[in-house]
């Protein structure tokens, strides 16, 4: 087990995550007027209709392609030595900084405590049928995984196969996938823990709650 306090304490320290806007394409970039420690905001609405916070324009062919925060937080840096010239794709533009939220930090550190289980392949994954029945009637930690059990079914250009678990014995103790969505290969399908270990991870759960919303 990980020393929560000390890595919770690190996470207080620097209580957000950077995250980087890039180019999308090459073109001339212009910045709007905005200041480091501006506050910024992703689209919203129920389809993403509402655009972000606009940040930068980039100019190609004629054509201006807006640019736009992704992300809830503040602007930490923005490269304004860049403005009237011509950028790479994938040139960095500016970086906002995500100040986490107390899920966010409780989903931090259980990534690092359980041991997860990935990914091998982008596609759409499935609990096999007994599995989902299980979860949908008692939740995910009811179900025990060993290594070697057919757990998934992989879903790619309307084929599917089952996929076999890999790892320690316990319990599915967070899930990480949508059964509607594709999982980008090495995410995160299953968080797993030893069932000895259920009532531990718990109460590092608490904790951190515990301390976030004192610290908010």
């Amino acid at each position: 087990m990980i020393d929560v306090k000390a890595l919770l304490e690190k996470i207080k320290a620097s209580p957000y995550e950077e995250i980087v806007v890039t180019a999308p394409h090459t073109g001339v970039v212009r910045f709007v007027d905005i200041d480091a420690g501006a506050r910024v905001v992703p689209a919203s609405g129920t389809y993403g209709e509402k655009p972000g916070t606009l940040l930068a324009r980039l100019t190609r062919e004629h054509n201006d392609k807006p640019i736009y925060a992704e992300a809830k937080g503040a602007v930490g840096q923005m490269r304004r030595e860049l403005e009237g010239t011509f950028v790479e794709a994938g040139t960095e533009l500016a970086v906002i900084r995500h100040y986490l939220s107390k899920d966010e930090v409780i989903a931090s550190i259980l990534q690092q405590v359980l041991y997860l289980f990935r990914a091998p392949e982008r596609a759409k994954y499935y609990f096999i049928p007994s599995v989902d029945k299980k979860v949908k009637a008692s939740g995910p930690r009811s179900v025990t995984v060993r290594d070697g059990m057919e757990l998934f079914i992989v879903s790619r250009m309307k084929r599917e196969k089952p996929l076999t678990y890999e790892g320690p014995e316990g319990i599915i103790y967070a899930v990480y996938f949508q059964h509607d969505r594709n999982v980008d290969q090495g995410a995160p399908l299953v968080g797993v823990c030893p069932e000895s270990q259920t009532s531990l991870i718990q109460d590092v759960v608490n904790r951190v709650r515990t301390d976030w919303e004192e610290r908010e």
